[in-house]
């Protein structure tokens, strides 16, 4: 799948009549003005839960502690499942698992056209399975349907066949030597990798963790997110059914604390990958060193700068600036979370941005032509809703939102603030919910300036008609992303990761791979060689 913009999925996703039965159910839509969520009639999910338990050796088991967990519907609060509760006994048995299945099973010893047919095998039956998933998913997490159906799960197909593709070309080099040496490299499978992935994208945060560990030749303990275990329950049976041998791929899912923190400080994980809060890397970070110095990779939090020159098209900089922000309800570590303003045309962004706002669609996110669902919590709930209240109190101007949207469930109207200023906490801190922060500047330089002024440095959005303005910019700002005249552009093969406190490493793309190698000298004598 060449690169396209999630925006450009979703907008054709929801012009284009779909097939699907769930979406021909509940039609109506409510916008963001008078009618309120609580006042629909949700549609019930078109899925079962039929996995609850951990993963540990191919087996689906019970937690060693007997203890579950409950996992909810955001669009109500209520129970959807209760599941396995692991902590730091079935990471231990996890880990034991993994470790048997890497030092004696078949899979590191498996040539890798074989491990490449695996992988392929299970992206066919993930598509086969897409719409389950994609609802299960909804369910969840609360995310649109139509996003998660139409553009998410096309991506991690295609992200399993990209990786599937990479096994059987891994290889090292033979390498000249100064004198009379044979010298090659070998890279080799770093072992058990421990891999914990957040809540925002349960599915292809999966996938981006185990796609290039699998391909590589290791063995994984994966913990997914207290708040949304189900569709990571779900792909990892078909992956049993894909062919995996047992123990390659362990799931426990549990919380943070317990068996989060037994997995990163195990001392027989081989390595560690997280996804989630710059705060908790650091615990992961601390404790990878503390027990046998692992090594980490960390994709952390962003409050990435989306500039908007002078010379813009407004109506497509507006458009792409909302689409920055409230994708996925806002909940997206990349999200354009300070858009900066040229003077010249800030008034009329500003009247645009917060008309497209007001026309967002809000409610029940398996309804057709639904925008923005719930928060994914109540806790997330909360946090947003103070954050606009720190906005308000800051004397920010709230152009428009600024409250909960109907009643029941974690919904949140698109917010829109202007007269933002730098010192604010929200043009400071990660807010992870739908509140876009409009800015001023004048000058490049000082927007620039700016746009670094952060701890943060995972992604940037440039919006120019200028080409020196924008090789100026992109050379300038410190990101590990910088999407010109687009935004959430996610190919297989692009790297994915930030500068400063928004990560170590790179998921996706070559890169990924090595965070899954060792790599070996080897040097043999060569005995009257004819050439070296």
């Amino acid at each position: 799948m060449a690169a396209r913009r999630l925006s450009a999925l979703l907008s054709r996703a929801l012009s284009s009549g779909s097939s699907s039965k769930l979406l021909s159910q509940g039609r109506s839509v409510s916008r963001f003005s008078t009618t309120a969520a609580a006042s629909e009639e949700l549609i019930t999910p078109p899925v079962h839960v039929e996995y609850t338990k951990l993963l540990i050796n191919g087996q689906f088991v019970d937690s060693a502690s007997g203890k579950t967990f409950p996992t909810y519907d955001p669009r109500t609060g209520e129970v959807i499942a209760h599941v396995a509760e692991g902590d730091a006994e079935d990471i231990n048995r996890a880990v034991t698992a993994a470790r048997k299945a890497f030092d004696e099973g078949p899979w590191p010893k498996m040539s890798a056209y074989e491990r490449s047919r695996i992988l392929l095998r299970f992206a066919d039956l993930v598509e086969k399975h897409s719409e389950e998933l994609a609802a299960l998913e909804t369910w969840n997490n609360g995310k649109p349907f139509e996003q998660a159906a139409h553009a998410e799960l096309p991506m991690v197909v295609r992200l399993l066949r990209y990786y599937a593709g990479w096994a059987d070309k891994i290889h090292g080099l033979t390498v000249p030597a100064d004198g009379p040496y044979h010298l090659q490299t070998l890279h080799e499978p770093i072992g058990v990798a421990g891999q914990i992935i957040p809540w925002n994208f349960p599915l292809l945060m999966f996938v981006w963790k185990v796609g290039p560990a699998l391909a590589c030749g290791n063995t994984i303990v994966l913990k997914s997110a207290e708040q949304t275990p189900l569709t990571a329950l779900y792909v990892a049976k078909l992956l049993q059914e894909a062919g995996l041998p047992p123990g390659v791929l362990n799931l426990v899912s549990g919380y943070g604390p317990t068996a989060g923190a037994a997995l990163a400080s195990h001392m027989d994980v081989d390595k560690v990958a997280f996804t989630g809060s710059t705060d908790t890397g650091k615990i992961i970070l601390e404790l990878a060193a503390k027990s046998n110095l692992k090594p980490v990779t960390l994709e952390l939090g962003g409050k990435s700068p989306f500039i908007i020159c002078k010379d813009a098209d407004i109506d497509h900089a507006v458009e792409l600036a909302h689409f920055a922000l409230f994708f996925n309800q806002g909940q997206c570590c990349c999200a354009g979370s300070r858009t900066f303003v040229h003077e010249r045309v800030y008034d009329e962004f500003l009247e645009k941005a917060k008309a497209r706002a007001l026309k967002r669609t809000v409610g029940d996110p398996f309804k057709k032509g639904i925008e923005q669902g719930p928060q994914i919590d109540s806790e997330q709930f909360q946090k947003v809703l103070r954050y606009i209240k720190s906005g308000i109190e800051s004397n920010a101007t709230l152009e428009c939102g600024g409250e909960q949207f109907g009643s029941e469930g974690y919904f949140i109207q698109p917010t829109v603030f202007s007269n933002v200023q730098d010192d604010m906490l929200i043009a400071q801190d990660e807010i992870f919910g739908p509140v876009q922060s409009i800015l001023k500047f004048k000058e490049l330089d000082e927007v620039v300036r700016r746009a670094n002024s952060t701890r943060y440095g995972l992604a940037a959005g440039v919006f120019t008609r200028n080409i020196d303005t924008a090789n100026t910019l992109t050379r300038a700002l410190r990101a590990g992303t910088v999407w010109v005249n687009c935004f959430d552009v996610f190919d297989a093969a692009i790297p994915f990761g930030g500068y400063k406190m928004s990560g170590i490493g790179r998921e996706k793309g070559i890169y990924s791979l090595h965070n899954y190698l060792q790599v070996k000298a080897v040097v043999t004598p060569l005995k009257n060689p004819s050439w070296l």
